[in-house]
């Protein structure tokens, strides 16, 4: 019996639960999965699925990624030649940091039909921390901008900005990657 997308975002997204959000560098962080272990619990999860097997690869190299596993996660993302694939290799290349790698990955995304709702979420939580400037930054013309992220993100990384705004940045990645998790699910 397959179980609905919902049932399977909802099991997916508990392994989405780490003690803190991803770093915005490589890592590694406390609290994440083994390799094998999540694997276990995605082969476990995907059999019980009638989810498309690119969109159980996306969720697979997305998740390790979540869980600093970049070489397996890079592998896959790789390997998937459409906007999606662009998305999580994107986001890898961001992390690692590579952030040219990551722009030119961003720019085979094109508009992404997660980014209206990644925008207004990381508008809602930066608004709440009182952060305008840095909004100005990810929404440029109201749209979502994945390059003003990639720049947020190598700023912090280079001048070392204040604490609450690196947590403020790994919250809206932990955003994208729950956000693009649901997308692949549906």
């Amino acid at each position: 019996m397959s179980e609905t997308s919902e049932t399977i975002f909802t099991k997916l997204t508990a392994l989405l639960d780490t003690p803190e959000p991803a770093e915005l560098g490589p890592g590694p962080r406390k609290g994440v999965l083994q390799e094998a272990a999540l694997n276990r619990d995605l082969d476990k999860l995907f059999s019980s699925t009638d989810l498309p097997k690119e969109r159980q690869q996306l969720i697979r190299a997305l998740l390790l990624l979540w869980h600093d596993h970049f070489e397996p996660s890079h592998s896959i993302s790789q390997s998937i030649e459409n906007a999606d694939g662009a998305f999580v290799h994107g986001i890898l290349h961001r992390r690692e940091p590579d952030y040219s790698n990551a722009a030119y990955w961003f720019r085979r995304v094109g508009k992404h039909a997660v980014f209206s709702k990644l925008a207004d979420r990381a508008k809602a939580l930066v608004d709440k921390a009182g952060q305008s400037q840095l909004i100005q930054t990810l929404i440029r013309g109201g749209q979502w901008d994945p390059f003003g992220l990639i720049d947020a993100c190598q700023q912090a990384n280079r001048r070392g900005v204040l604490e609450s705004e690196t947590r403020l940045l790994r919250q809206i990645q932990q955003i994208e990657t729950r956000l693009l998790l649901g997308y692949f699910c549906s």
